[in-house]
């Protein structure tokens, strides 16, 4: 920290440590919503699909894999809500960059749990509409989107501002 109280002069942000831990607890409430919404929408569709009359027909293996959607959308939503939880117990004791840390790793855990969900739908869907070896390619499809988008994309090298400018 230097003599303004900037805790680090090298970000190009003028922002002390309490400031900081604000702004990425708002960060991060932005990106639970995004993943509770993409969990909701899921649990839904799943929800609806236990009142079809086709539900009763399908195959064991069909109803296992609805089953595993199932807790996976409720595991997303618990991890979810586990974020907020946290901060109603411990927002009092002044330390919101430990909230801000277990926080942040639980919706790490929240987004690849949301992932396999998605996944999971895609090879429901595809084995229900098509068949079970169309719904296991569309599924390691989704997979591959997934680690692209999640894990390959997010960590590639990227220029620094100061790389950028010159």
């Amino acid at each position: 920290m230097d003599a303004t109280g900037d805790i680090d002069p090298s970000d190009g942000r003028n922002e002390t440590g309490a400031e900081r831990s604000d702004r990425n607890w708002t960060d991060i409430l932005q990106e639970l919503r995004v993943t509770q919404t993409g969990s909701q929408i899921i649990s839904g569709f799943l929800l609806t699909v236990a009142f079809q009359q086709r539900f009763t027909s399908l195959p064991r293996y069909e109803l296992v894999i609805y089953g595993v959607l199932v807790a996976l959308a409720a595991v997303s939503t618990l991890l979810g809500l586990s974020s907020v939880s946290l901060h109603r117990a411990q927002f009092r004791r002044h330390d919101k960059s430990q909230v801000v840390n277990v926080a942040s790793r639980l919706l790490a855990i929240t987004v690849w749990v949301v992932a396999v969900l998605a996944a999971g739908v895609v090879l429901f869907i595809f084995d229900f509409v098509f068949n079970l070896a169309a719904g296991l390619i569309a599924a390691v499809l989704a997979l591959a989107a997934i680690f692209v988008f999640i894990v390959l994309i997010p960590r590639s090298p990227q220029k620094t501002r100061a790389e950028r400018k010159s």
